[in-house]
């Protein structure tokens, strides 16, 4: 399979990178891996991510979510002249986590020239799935 990444296969540190100084630094998302058609992060379950309950948040898991989405979309196509931001996110919380850290695979469904879709599936340290999320984004043309 060819890598549908626009400027080749990109490094995990060039993705820590883009998330500095916004939220994805503040529920410290770690890059782990990428391949030709995939993108991994994994987030804490910690005091920034549970609810009262302490469990999981869902918002917390959306956000890993759509954070995986939108740097994929983004890494698709050519920064220069578009940008991608999100249209609609959903999520079926199927099972929840109370430590450690969970981790998110994001593979794309559909890569158009207007928008992308794409379905991003958390799992806990044991593998066992806690999400099924989805992830629509615009790719919209910058403007001079």
């Amino acid at each position: 399979m060819a890598s549908i990444w626009f400027q080749g296969l990109p490094d995990v540190q060039m993705l820590s990178e883009m998330g500095k100084g916004n939220m994805g630094e503040w529920l410290d998302i770690q890059f782990t891996a990428i391949g030709e058609n995939y993108i991994k992060a994994s987030m804490p379950v910690d005091h920034r991510t549970k609810q009262p309950f302490g469990l999981l948040h869902g918002g917390a898991s959306v956000v890993l979510a759509e954070t995986l989405g939108s740097v994929a979309s983004a890494l698709v196509v050519d920064m220069q002249q578009y940008m991608c931001v999100g249209m609609e996110v959903n999520a079926n919380h199927v099972r929840s986590a109370r430590s450690g850290r969970v981790e998110a695979t994001c593979t794309p469904i559909h890569l158009g020239a207007t928008s992308h879709v794409w379905d991003i599936r958390i799992h806990d340290e044991q593998h066992k799935l806690l999400c099924v999320s989805r992830l629509t984004v615009a790719v919209i043309k910058r403007k001079a």
